[in-house]
């Protein structure tokens, strides 16, 4: 990083240089209510979200970092810790260095004794979202960032102790997901011990009981990888973008997005597809015809309910990440398990409904179709426990300047780019107009805040 981030500098200041006047394009007042929605407003480098293609991780699909990412001995899923790395610096990692980055990562993942403490007096009545957001928000006790800073730090090193406690927050969160698992449904036994020669996903699932399942151990390493980054900003990446430009840690800043993602409109997704998919199996069994699921999913949109699982803000084809998961449950034979068969038969059937009945801009399912049916499939059948998992990808921190509201507009309108500014001409005493766009999640907010931190915006 130490090479990187110099040159992502040196390259900011000249586009900023060369055409910090140019403008990107017009806002209606029907997108300033419509949540920033297709407005140019963010930076974003690792990945590019396109509606026909879908993601693309530093210009490769999924299908393509599949053939290139590391994967863990005798394992076929490519390992987070590999992806993070990717993210990171824009390069594909050796075997080797993957290696040793999950070693660093593994080293880092331990709790601290005041932290387990504090978890362990949480009631069983508390959600685990709930005590996520505390869990994490309470590492700020050992930030190096916040000590730093507080002793006197020059502003180009601020990226160092950033990345320091984005590294331990990336570490520690698969343990604090594993500590709130086992005091909720495991009566908070907690006596499996981090082993250092493994990955993340492999000891968060040992942790929690299914360190003898590969294949479940797989399909943490695929999910993690599946959501490590999705273009710009949303209600979880903001809320940390917005913290994190105030100057606080890291820890800070990621308790912030994860109480955005707590909120039933954004962390609930998967687990409403597949208490759709069990009403569904309530009402016309295991094994279902294809008119039998037409006939049902009509029912659902007559009454004026939705599909949900279907639809995205800017896809207008079938997410690669779900067919990545649909796949991965299709090669081990999971289509004798009928929700995940009902999932299968869904993504062959609700298109043509959804189209037929004309209200849906895209009637193909997002990743949030299937990921929870294979959860289920593999015994983490503890639904409100969900939103967790997607937690272990949403490491979310940026150096940005405090964020400011417009002057001449009631609502918030905040810029979350760095590069992007207006166009009309401000005296230097004027706070820059900020602006938020859409979402994405995980350790790459941690690139573009070690990337563009020294930036003046």
């Amino acid at each position: 990083m130490a090479e990187i981030i110099p040159e992502r500098q040196a390259l900011a200041k000249k586009i900023r240089a060369e055409h910090g006047s140019k403008v990107l394009g017009e806002v209606t007042v029907e997108q300033v209510y419509g949540g920033m929605r297709g407005i140019k407003a963010m930076l974003w480098e690792p990945s590019v979200l396109d509606s026909e293609e879908g993601i693309r991780f530093w210009g490769r699909s999924i299908p393509e970092c599949q053939e290139v990412i590391p994967t863990a001995p005798g394992g076929t899923e490519m390992l987070p810790e590999a992806m993070f790395w990717y993210l990171l610096t824009g390069k594909v990692p050796t075997a080797e260095e993957t290696v040793q980055f999950q070693n660093e990562l593994a080293s880092r993942a331990s709790l601290p004794a005041h932290l387990e403490k504090i978890m362990d007096s949480f009631p069983a009545t508390m959600h685990p979202m709930t005590q996520f957001v505390m869990s994490v928000a309470a590492l700020n006790h050992d930030s190096a960032f916040a000590a730093k800073y507080k002793s006197g730090m020059k502003k180009a090193e601020y990226w160092q102790p950033t990345l320091e406690d984005s590294l331990d927050c990336v570490a520690k969160s698969f343990t604090i997901a594993a500590r709130i698992y086992n005091n909720l449904y495991k009566k908070g036994v907690n006596d499996v011990a981090l082993d250092p020669t493994k990955d993340l996903s492999y000891n968060f699932s040992n942790q929690i009981g299914f360190g003898d399942n590969k294949d479940f151990i797989e399909l943490i390493r695929l999910y993690n990888v599946l959501h490590t980054d999705h273009e710009g900003g949303n209600v979880s990446a903001h809320a940390t973008h917005l913290v994190g430009s105030a100057l606080s840690d890291p820890f800070l800043s990621y308790s912030a997005g994860l109480a955005g993602l707590a909120g039933p409109l954004h962390g609930l997704a998967n687990q409403e597809v597949l208490s759709f998919i069990l009403e569904m199996q309530k009402q016309i069994g295991d094994h279902a015809s294809d008119k039998e699921i037409t006939d049902y999913t009509w029912s659902v949109l007559n009454s004026g309910r939705v599909v949900p699982g279907y639809g995205h803000a800017v896809l207008r084809k079938p997410d690669p990440r779900f067919i990545a998961l649909q796949q991965f449950g299709v090669k081990r034979g999971l289509n004798e398990d009928p929700i995940f068969n009902y999932v299968d038969q869904l993504y062959k059937l609700a298109p043509g409904i959804l189209t037929e009945h004309g209200k849906t801009k895209n009637p193909f399912p997002n990743v949030d179709a299937a990921s929870g049916s294979l959860l289920q499939h593999y015994g983490l059948t503890q639904h409100s426990f969900y939103t967790v998992t997607a937690c272990l990808h949403l490491l979310e921190k940026l150096g940005l300047r405090a964020e400011a509201p417009g002057r001449r507009l009631t609502i918030a309108l905040t810029l979350a780019c760095v590069c992007t500014h207006s166009s009309e001409p401000r005296a230097r005493s004027e706070p820059s107009p900020r602006l938020v766009d859409t979402l994405s999640p995980w350790l790459q907010y941690t690139m573009q805040m070690l990337t563009w931190l020294l930036v003046d915006v």
